[in-house]
This record gives structure tokens, sequence and C-alpha cells, in this order.
């Protein structure tokens, strides 16, 4: 399958072969195989080596999937992502490069080449793309997301609109693929470690949240905007010099070069920072809706929050949200006979938001109120409790100047707890004396 597990398989079985379980075999291979062949790329870290032949020790099959995940071809990137076990979808491409950048930053195989304007190589491996693809017209150079097949056995992987330059899983990869490098920087270690305790692969636990779906902050907090725009320019700058030069940078001036910086460091921090990631129907397992959805008409000028109420404990993994998202779904449409599950986004302690109704489709979550709001739900039972702060911060830090942002909420909406609606004690009394203090509360 394309998961991480198997990743994680093919990496024990080189590292363990390795003298001293050299944690450079992955990415070496990685490159071999064409990893970051783009001029950026190459400018970045170097020409790759030889291209290799099927290590012994890897059956036929692994290869296979090996070369398939990381051969590059910019017209089928979705070939190249597998996914985690935190429910995120990560091009192995990107992600190895990161690392490979950040072995090299600690001393381990060839040093890097010297960039002249001098970038942060960790950084310049993320922006030579998307920021190549912002010159060409005004369209977004990222996204879109996409869907499994299967989350228990992924095979094929299928973008949910037009290809970009930086589709959702190369995004991602990236990130993490910086986030893990400068971790390797200040000690290298076998990658297949690093990862496995990343992605919360096989642990078992649904006590607390892997690693990875910090992603976003972790990223933030290493590479800001202005530092992305800054090290974006800087790439620009020695791509305009590479021969053959790219036709797209060959009369583009320095004031030119800034201006693309900039936007591209904003878009790609407002959509991958700022914004929570949604975890989308697709990929939770939704039944399809049972009628035909009416459409709300944003911007709209409310949120109503709400606590699930059952069940009562948060979830804390991708697979317990999932299917805590499925038994929902079923009880709304099953028992109480609606269309489809009522809110419109269910918020996780795992890190990630779910997708209800969406941002488009009323839902049915405040009676009498569904066209005038988004419904959004957090996992569990706070009449006592709160949920945690991190959870929290999701919601009033994120996702609520994320809606404004993007169009679907007015910039002087209302907020308001369920129960100011309708007779119950929704969304419990720990939850409502919390909202209090956000802002939009009315």
């Amino acid at each position: 399958p394309c998961h991480m597990d198997s990743v994680l398989d093919i990496l024990d079985t080189l590292e363990s072969l390795a003298r001293g379980g050299s944690p450079g075999t992955a990415a070496a291979l990685g490159r071999g195989l064409g990893v970051c062949s783009t001029p950026g790329g190459r400018a970045v870290l170097g020409e790759p080596p030889e291209t290799p032949e099927r290590p012994p020790a890897l059956t036929p099959g692994q290869w296979q999937l090996l070369t398939k995940l990381l051969r590059h071809d910019p017209a089928t990137p979705e070939l190249g992502a597998v996914l985690t076990p935190d429910g995120s979808t990560v091009a192995l491409g990107p992600l190895l490069a990161g690392i490979e950048v950040g072995l090299r930053s600690g001393g381990l195989g060839r040093p890097l080449p010297a960039l002249d304007p001098p970038a942060d190589p960790l950084l310049a491996a993320l922006g030579t793309s998307f920021l190549l693809a912002q010159g060409t017209d005004n369209t977004t150079a990222l996204g879109p997301g996409g869907c499994w097949d299967d989350v228990e056995n992924p095979q094929n992987y299928t973008l949910r609109g037009p290809l970009s330059p930086v589709p959702d899983p190369v995004a991602i990869g990236a990130m993490d693929g910086v986030v893990l490098g400068a971790q390797l920087a200040q000690g290298p270690l076998p990658v297949a470690e690093l990862l496995r305790g990343y992605y919360g692969t096989g642990n078992g636990s649904e006590a607390r949240r892997p690693p990875s779906s910090y992603r976003r902050r972790d990223f933030g907090a290493l590479a800001g905007q202005g530092r992305l725009e800054k090290e974006g320019a800087a790439v620009l700058g020695v791509l305009r010099t590479l021969q053959p030069s790219p036709e797209l940078l060959r009369d583009v001036g320095t004031q030119e070069v800034v201006a693309v910086a900039r936007r591209a460091a904003r878009e790609f921090n407002e959509r991958y920072v700022e914004c929570p990631a949604i975890m989308p129907r697709c990929l939770w397992g939704a039944r399809p809706y049972q009628a035909t959805p009416a459409l709300l008409q944003p911007p709209l000028g409310s949120v109503f929050l709400h606590h699930t109420l059952e069940p009562a404990r948060p979830c804390r993994t991708f697979n317990a949200c999932a299917r805590t998202m499925r038994d929902m779904q079923r009880f709304h449409q099953d028992t109480r006979g609606w269309d489809d599950i009522g809110y419109s986004f269910v918020v996780g302690s795992d890190g990630y938001l779910y997708e209800g109704r969406g941002w488009h489709w009323v839902g049915a979550h405040t009676k009498g109120y569904n066209t005038q709001g988004f419904g959004v739900g957090i996992v569990g039972n706070f009449t006592a409790t709160l949920p945690d702060p991190d959870t929290l911060a999701l919601v009033r830090d994120e996702l609520l100047p994320c809606a404004v942002r993007s169009g679907h909420v007015q910039p002087d909406f209302t907020l308001r707890g369920h129960r100011q609606l309708g007779h119950t004690d929704c969304p419990g009394n720990a939850l409502f004396q919390e909202i209090q203090s956000w802002p939009g509360f009315q």
C-alpha cells in the first residue's frame, strides 16, 4: 500500500544494511531516482548521483513501490504521495529532499553547494517550485488536495481539482522536510526512526497527538512569511543565472523577483501555516448526501459552536476521529433522519478539522439558523471540562480568522453557543464560559 508504514519497512531494511545504520542511504537513493531534479533542486542540492539499481535486500515489489514514489514527474505528482498515520498525504520526494539537506547541514555526506546570493538550503528547496509557478499568471500555484481510494489499503490518490505546480501533498511533504531536516542538522539519526516518531507510526496510543499534527505551527516558527519571502527571492536570483536560464525568468528584473517572492510567501503562509488543515469527507469515509443539498450564500454572519456530547471523550488520532465522524453521520442519517451529518465542520483533538457539510452546503446544526452561519462541533462532552488548549486555539486562532480571510464569514461575524439559539445545554457549561472571551462572541 502507498502508506508511510510501507516506506518505513523499506527504510528499515536499507538502513540496517548500511554501515553503522547510516541515515544518508534513503536520501541518496531518492536523489538517484529523481527527487528534486528540477533546476531549482539541482541548484540547491547539486547534481544527483547516478541512477541506482535495486538493492538486493529489497524485494521487487518494494523496489517498484519506491521507484513509483520517488521518480520525479511534474505531470503526475500524486503518484509520489503516501498516506501517513495522522491522516495527512505527503509527497515523498520533497520530504526526502529536506531530510537530505538536514543531513548534509549536519555534516553527513557531501557538503551543500554555496548559493550566491546566500539562501538557507532548507527553505530554498521548498521555495523553488511554487515561486517559479507564481510568475505564470494570476492563478494560485498551490493545491488542490485529494482523496485515497481506501484509507485502510491506500493504492491510488486522486486530486480533487485541476493540477497546480504545488498540490497539497507536495507542500506538506516540503514542510515536513524542512521541520525534520532542521532536526537532523542538529544531530543525525536513522531516517526510519525519525519518521516513525514524527508520524506516530505504530505507537498504538490514543492519548496524544503525533508531532506531525503540529507541522503548521512548527514550520511557521522555522520559516515565517518574511523569511520565506527573503529565501524565495534569493533562490529566484540564483535561478536567473542558471544556463539554460528558464524562459520564465529570462527578462524578470530584480523588483519583479521581489514581488513574486512576496506574493508566493504570503499565499503559502495563508494556506499552509495560518489556516488549519481540513480532512475531506472522502478521507474519513463519509456516506453520500441523501438528498439534494442547498447552497449557502457566503459570506455568512455567524458561527455557532457545539460540543458533540457523544462521544464524551475527545478523539486524539486520525483513526479515532474518522471513526467518530462515521458514527455521527450514521446517527444523524439513520436515527435523526437528516440528509447528512449536521455540522459544517467537526474539530478533533488530533489537530485537524473534519469536513461535514463544509463551506458550501446548508447544515442541520442550529435549528432555525442553518442558513445564517456555520456550525462547528468539537468532539467531546465539555460540560465540566474544556478541550485541551491546542484544540481551543485551533478554532479561535486559526479557523475563525481563516474563515474571514477566505471570504466565507463576514469580518464582523457573531459567535454564539448553541444554547443561545435553542433549548439545549450545548456546547456545555465549561466551553460556553470559555468562548465568551473570544472575538465575535455576542
